[in-house]
């Protein structure tokens, strides 16, 4: 049986993609197409990216547990 690790964020803490793609299980590729409005993978409640530097972003910790957790209470 495969163990999971619980890991817990503080309010505001950000994130690079590495962990975004962990821990959304999404690939660099459709994260990127998500926020594309664009997209036929547009998903406009996916969170916005921050931008850190001119050429460093992150996303919210918390807003992407916060999106995890509004696709899992959608499951039927």
């Amino acid at each position: 049986m495969e163990m999971f690790k619980v890991e817990t964020f503080e309010m505001n803490q950000l994130i690079d993609i590495k962990k975004v793609i962990e821990l959304t299980a999404l690939s660099r590729s459709t994260i990127y197409a998500m926020m594309d409005e664009y997209s036929p993978y547009y998903d406009p409640t996916f969170p916005k990216k921050v931008k850190v530097t001119q050429s460093r972003i992150a996303w919210s910790a918390y807003e992407i547990h916060q999106w995890i957790e509004s696709k899992l209470a959608e499951r039927e």
